[in-house]
């Protein structure tokens, strides 16, 4: 039985792809690193509700805790478009690689190969080339096909289900056409006056 370190984005997103290691007689660590997910209070419900099910699956799950804010926002500002492949997956998986090299781990794989929202060949070769580097097998699978099994279990068995991917850009992506259709509604023409040019019995200062 291989020793495998899962990297886990979310615990709706593990819920296939457990089962289906499970059917391979493969009993994966779950490994929590996540440092592009925000807002904060987003980063702890997913966090909290991995913990839980982790515990009701009966599987391992290794916390590296590190809430990245700054750091990611440092990184990605430059390229948005292209934050997943030039920071989030490289950043993840990377930790992942070496966490499985230094720890003595078969090999290493990730949730994120089930989602249908994600690059996935980019995902792919990420995986392969921090093989390469860390010495340490990547475990590919297509997870894909089990997405909406998955999502399904994960709604009956009442785990929190995020609504954006992660990072507070694709949480403005959610909301792009709301945005854009707000924008476009009509709105009255506020005006502003010159307080300077009011008389002085108009203009009021409070001192805090």
């Amino acid at each position: 039985m291989k020793k495998v370190l899962m990297h886990v984005c979310c615990a709706p997103c593990s819920v296939y792809c457990i089962d289906e290691l499970r059917s391979e007689s493969i009993e994966p660590t779950l490994f929590w690193y996540n440092p592009n997910i925000h807002p904060y209070t987003e980063y702890k419900a997913r966090r909290d509700c991995l913990k839980q099910y982790a515990k009701d699956v009966g599987l391992e799950l290794i916390l590296v805790e590190d809430y990245g804010l700054d750091e990611f926002c440092c990184n990605v500002v430059k390229d948005l478009t292209n934050r997943c492949v030039n920071y989030c997956y490289p950043k993840r998986i990377g930790e992942t690689a070496r966490f499985a090299a230094k720890n003595g781990f078969d090999a290493f794989t990730t949730t994120l190969l089930i989602s249908p929202y994600q690059k996935h060949d980019e995902l792919k070769e990420v995986g392969e080339e921090f093989s390469r580097l860390s010495g340490v097998e990547f475990l590919y699978r297509d997870f894909r096909p089990g997405f909406r099994a998955g999502q399904d279990k994960a709604r009956e068995l009442g785990l929190y289900r995020q609504k954006y991917c992660g990072c507070i850009f694709s949480e403005e992506d959610r909301y792009r056409k709301q945005i854009v259709r707000d924008q476009s509604l009509s709105t009255p023409q506020l005006r502003y006056h010159n307080s300077s040019k009011l008389p002085a019995s108009k203009v009021v200062t409070q001192n805090r």
